[in-house]
């Protein structure tokens, strides 16, 4: 069975209920939307993703009321280089979307969801210790797999090999 192409068009997708929600607060924040392989994928500005999110979690419709996952990519040598990406899972509507923020490399500082989901703290946490991006408003960002003394961040795809020697 040959797959469905991607849909890039945020025009086409704007009736799905996360798509929508977001758009009807603030179209400014939505950058860009996919769905492929019947996953929702939508990209916030790096400045909206807390508000994007409670908008979310409060939706009467279609609650995305739980966080099933933070996670980071590197995109090293591009530009932007680190993508944060949330899992969100509406239970009442077993319906699942992905949100990503794009971070430049100067600069990868992304708010914190820790008010909204105190689970992202960990969350937060791992991807601090490991690509280096910082939570603004995080109630205690620092290192929790690596030792505090550990200089680098390991997952970053410019981290030596064999470490800082």
């Amino acid at each position: 069975m040959p797959l469905v192409p991607a849909i890039n068009d945020l025009e086409q997708l704007k009736n799905h209920p996360a798509v929508a929600r977001l758009l009807g607060w603030n179209a400014d924040a939505v950058t860009g939307a996919k769905f492929d392989r019947d996953e929702m994928t939508i990209y916030v500005d790096q400045g909206c993703i807390r508000e994007a999110c409670l908008t979310l979690k409060e939706d009467p419709g279609c609650p995305f009321n739980f966080l099933s996952d933070i996670t980071c990519v590197d995109w090293y040598p591009g530009e932007p280089r680190f993508e944060v990406i949330y899992h969100l899972l509406s239970i009442p509507q077993k319906e699942r979307v992905r949100l990503k923020v794009r971070l430049n490399s100067d600069n990868p500082v992304v708010e914190s969801l820790t008010p909204v989901w105190p689970g992202a703290n960990y969350f937060e946490r791992e991807i601090f210790d490991l690509f280096g991006v910082r939570f603004a408003g995080h109630p205690y960002l620092r290192r929790i797999l690596m030792p505090e003394d550990w200089e680098g961040h390991p997952l970053r795809k410019d981290y030596p090999v064999e470490g800082y020697r």
